[in-house]
């Protein structure tokens, strides 16, 4: 029962995870390149700080599920829910590495201006963005095809048994 709710939780949070960054990717991004460049930067500017706490809040606990998911399970479920947490913390780093630093600086440009070299600033961070979705969606279908896979009994790493007395014919019978 335990190991069904953890995977329903890790379903859950990266399903969510490569959920927004898909919807960012195929609606926010062109959005983005549609409207005047002040515009997509105090939009831009204002988005992440609503995304900053949901964001990291879903892409750790995608994690850790995973994670947690895959110390509970054996054979090759154990691989693909290690994979799979390795695809969201994959997420998380470029997220910190890449998409993070320029959105810092285009809180900057909104107040201010862009520099000369903005385009190719903006067109990193679509790249950075483009690979977190991609990590993120490549890690649920993974938990996907795992909950179709066999039971989870089945996967789940064997746990110690109390030891049981042997059958009958292993006891001394007395009266014959």
């Amino acid at each position: 029962m335990r190991i069904r709710l953890l995977q329903g939780l890790a379903l859950l949070a990266t399903g969510l995870l490569a959920g927004a960054f898909g919807y960012g990717a195929a609606n926010l991004v062109p959005t983005f390149n549609a409207v005047p460049l002040d515009m997509r930067l105090s939009f831009h500017a204002e988005l992440m700080k609503m995304n900053g706490i949901t964001m990291q809040t879903t892409m750790a606990v995608s994690t850790l599920s995973s994670l947690t998911f895959a110390a509970l399970t054996r054979g090759r479920a154990r691989l693909i829910a290690g994979a799979a947490a390795l695809l969201t913390f994959a997420s998380f780093l470029i997220t910190r590495c890449g998409n993070v630093p320029i959105n810092s600086r285009i809180k900057e440009w909104a107040r201010t201006s862009a520099p000369a070299d903005h385009v190719e600033i903006l067109r990193r961070w679509e790249l950075f963005n483009n690979l977190r979705t991609l990590t993120a969606i490549a890690a649920f279908a993974l938990l996907i095809i795992l909950s179709l896979r066999q039971p989870l009994a089945d996967r789940a790493a064997p746990h110690k048994q109390p030891q049981t007395p042997r059958p009958d014919s292993t006891r001394v019978r007395l009266g014959r």
